[in-house]
């Protein structure tokens, strides 16, 4: 994301249209349950945070909003 950014910033538009379209599934995924609950399972599975732990009234991702997410960052690239 950092790079597309950056990229974009530069002017450097079809390179960060590439970046894009790679990310584009993942960003619809981690919407298969309530922001922020698949975001931050995610940040946690790429070691960005130490716990997924939640405040109230939030709950812990489900097994399949877990498997979808695994399956999207997987596929963009990043597990």
């Amino acid at each position: 994301m950092a790079q597309m950014c950056k990229l974009a910033a530069e002017g450097h538009f079809a390179e960060a249209r590439v970046i894009n379209q790679r990310l584009m599934p993942l960003h619809n995924k981690l919407f298969v349950e309530p922001n922020p609950i698949p975001v931050k399972w995610a940040c946690k599975e790429l070691g960005l945070v130490a716990t997924d732990t939640l405040r109230l009234p939030m709950t812990p991702i489900t097994d399949s909003g877990r498997e979808t997410v695994r399956a999207a960052l997987k596929h963009a690239g990043l597990l």
